[in-house]
């Protein structure tokens, strides 16, 4: 169908640090740059990112880097972006 998965959605709109994390996620990032932009620690930073790849949302970018790994969203993270984004 290609539409926003809303058990998904409504999973990261029930947790603030989720919202935060999903759009400051505009571009591929590092974690620290989430860190400072979501104004969180980066141990939650990481658990959220964790969470999010277990679910498909973000995909590593730089997987066999041991520090520096860069994040970015799937497609489906792209829609749920675009939908949280879009209701402001």
């Amino acid at each position: 169908m290609g539409g926003v998965e809303w058990e998904l959605y409504g999973w990261i709109m029930r947790g603030r640090q989720r919202r935060k994390i999903l759009k400051a996620l505009n571009k591929p990032k590092l974690p620290t740059e989430l860190k400072n932009e979501a104004k969180m620690s980066l141990t939650n930073v990481s658990k959220v990112l964790k969470s999010f790849r277990a679910r498909d949302i973000v995909k590593c970018l730089t997987p066999e880097n041991k520090t520096g790994k860069i994040y970015a969203l799937t497609v489906k993270g792209e829609k749920l972006r675009k939908e949280m984004v879009r209701e402001g």
